[in-house]
């Protein structure tokens, strides 16, 4: 399992869906095969959680359902 200090060459990205406020994003990091981490913007140097790519996966797919906003 990969350790906060091996994402210390990722990039984080804010949800699109943010208001743009910096109390309340989630930030996502790409380009790793087999581990998405997710972190809370706030706490840039706190807990990282990591799913695997599939669960994320399928989290966003549940998300894009019929009911997603789309703007």
């Amino acid at each position: 399992m990969n350790r906060t200090s091996d994402l210390g060459t990722v990039t984080w990205r804010k949800s699109s869906y943010s208001d743009g406020g910096q109390n309340n994003c989630v930030e996502v990091a790409e380009g790793l095969p087999a581990v998405v981490p997710v972190r809370d913007s706030k706490s840039p140097h706190g807990p990282v959680l990591r799913f695997p790519v599939t669960a994320w996966t399928a989290f966003l797919d549940t998300l894009k359902g019929p009911d997603y906003p789309t703007a």
